[in-house]
């Protein structure tokens, strides 16, 4: 490159350089050309929806509203002398605004672009309920400082959290359909798609009845605060009445005392129900060990053993799933499987006849019992599925078309849902 190239190159550079500090210094002369005035609109108010101990404060948007302005939030007792102010927070002017919350459309106390506030105790202030509190709102920028006039309150505990008013009316519409449905249930046959696992049923307790061997029904590796080993507890209740019209064997092995306890009570209330009293046998229902390893070669044991013609797996299982499973497989016996372990799931697809999948292990029990008031229980909550699945679908949708149209239609739609109110 020429000497004369090299000193254009250079100039061009500096020239670039020096708008770009013109620029510069010309924004921040704009920047401070507006000297700070006092925030607007201030409003101070108990912070509504929540337990006590808190103060909101609102105010407007400035035109000075940028990082080189901060806003101070001042607080202190009504009857404290005025010196006694103390800041509560300070932060960048352009930050804690309304939009920022997690609160819902229904219950923001000002528009989006305004500042809030929330007040709460701190090492620097206390905030104590039914003391009347100001507080006012400075403006600081280096060398200034405008400050508001104080707003009052007095803050207090409420009885009704509005935030979660959703909430209330998803459960007194979900509590609607449930009852609703159950009634239908009551008046009529409602349909239940088909659970092959649960059809074969009857098929591997009749197997079992002909060959003159037991079934193996185990309970999972949870404890009764699971609701997978309590779905699993209800089908055993369902499957020892059978058991017990047929007079089969019933082997429940348990690693949960707690669990063992429950399921002893289940199967016997099924025998008396079936008629049975005099076949249950209280043996059938034994612990064998909390151990997670030693439980599982133990039912390995009952299974080569014993050779049950029908397993059930039910309940929540971990890695001794396919030792099980496998196992089982080995001596010939119908197996039939329900669980919400989604990572076991594979094993027991692989290795059983049948398998229950996710929550088709909770509707086992109004599927097999066919009763009223469970059908119509599985039938609520199936149509309050598909009410939030409607609504999802819905929401994406919408947020689809303001991608698309570059407008943001959710916040459109909820604006005129408060314009309503």
């Amino acid at each position: 490159m020429s000497d004369e190239r090299r000193v254009m190159s250079n100039r061009n550079w500096v020239e670039w350089v020096g708008l770009i500090l013109a620029m510069s210094a010309l924004w921040c002369q704009s920047a401070y050309a507006e000297g700070l005035s006092a925030p607007k609109e201030l409003r101070v108010f108990d912070t509504p929806n929540d337990a006590g101990g808190g103060l909101s404060v609102v105010w407007a948007p400035a035109a000075y509203d940028g990082r080189t302005v901060e806003y101070q939030v001042l607080v202190r007792e009504k009857s404290d002398p005025p010196s006694a102010m103390k800041v509560a927070g300070t932060f960048p002017a352009d930050t804690h605004y309304v939009r920022n919350t997690k609160l819902p459309w229904w219950t923001r106390p000002a528009a989006q672009d305004f500042h809030l506030y929330e007040v709460k105790s701190s090492k620097e202030v206390e905030v104590k309920d039914g003391v009347m509190y100001e507080v006012a709102v400075a403006a600081t920028r280096t060398g200034e400082r405008a400050e508001s006039g104080a707003g009052q309150a007095v803050p207090a505990p409420n009885w009704v959290n509005w935030n979660q008013t959703n909430n209330f009316l998803l459960v007194i519409l979900f509590g609607s359909l449930v009852f609703a449905s159950i009634r239908t249930a009551k008046r009529r046959e409602i349909f239940l798609r088909r659970i092959p696992g649960l059809d074969a049923v009857d098929e591997a307790i009749g197997r079992a009845t002909e060959l003159g061997k037991p079934v193996l029904y185990l309970t999972g590796a949870g404890d009764m605060s699971e609701p997978s080993t309590i779905a699993a507890a209800v089908i055993l209740g369902r499957v020892a009445k059978r058991i017990a019209a047929y007079e089969t064997d019933l082997l429940v092995p348990h690693r949960d005392p707690i669990v063992m306890a429950v399921c002893q009570e289940i199967t016997k209330q099924s025998y008396l129900e079936a008629g049975k009293p005099d076949v249950f046998k209280e043996e059938s229902n034994f612990f064998i060990t909390t151990d997670q390893f030693s439980y599982t070669a133990a039912v390995d044991g009952i299974m080569l053993r014993r050779k049950p013609a029908a397993n059930f797996f039910m309940g929540s299982y971990f890695a001794e799933s396919l030792l099980l499973t496998e196992t089982g497989a080995s001596t010939g016996a119908i197996q039939i499987a329900g669980t919400d372990s989604d990572h076991q799931l594979p094993f027991f697809v692989t290795t059983c006849d049948y398998t229950l999948i996710g929550e088709e292990l909770y509707a086992a029990s109004a599927y097999l019992s066919r009763e009223p008031i469970q059908v119509g229980t599985l039938r609520g909550q199936d149509l309050g599925k598909a009410f939030v699945l409607g609504v999802l679908a819905l929401g994406t949708l919408l947020a689809t078309i303001g991608v698309l149209f570059s407008t943001d239609l959710p916040a459109i739609v909820l604006d005129l849902f408060k314009d309503l109110k």
